[in-house]
């Protein structure tokens, strides 16, 4: 399974995603927001900008997540509508690689 290493809010009900493997992409949250009481609190937009990173996934204060294999699947399913070649991605290697390498830049 891969986990959420990064989130970032966008504009609206979007946060950009980052998983361990690299794959990363845009998600609209805003289906969400009528399936149910606990969504229901993320209407408020304030409310919705407070997720975090908890068990591999995005979470909000009130118990509020979505399964990381639900937007792992949106992202590709995003990105094959976009362009087929988008699916393949680099080893999770590489993606750590790039993302140490600043780091070792400080020294």
């Amino acid at each position: 399974m891969n986990d959420i290493v990064r989130i970032a809010c966008k504009e609206g009900y979007v946060y950009h995603i980052i998983f361990d493997n690299g794959i990363s992409g845009d998600v609209d949250f805003s289906e969400y927001l009528s399936k149910g009481p606990v969504f229901e609190p993320l209407r408020e937009l304030a409310f919705f900008r407070k997720a975090s990173i908890e068990g591999g996934t995005i979470s909000w204060p009130n118990g509020a997540d979505i399964a990381p294999e639900t937007l792992y699947d949106k992202i590709l399913q995003a990105q094959s509508d976009i362009n087929p070649e988008c699916l393949h991605s680099q080893p999770a290697d590489h993606f750590r690689e790039e993302v140490q390498s600043p780091l070792s830049l400080q020294g």
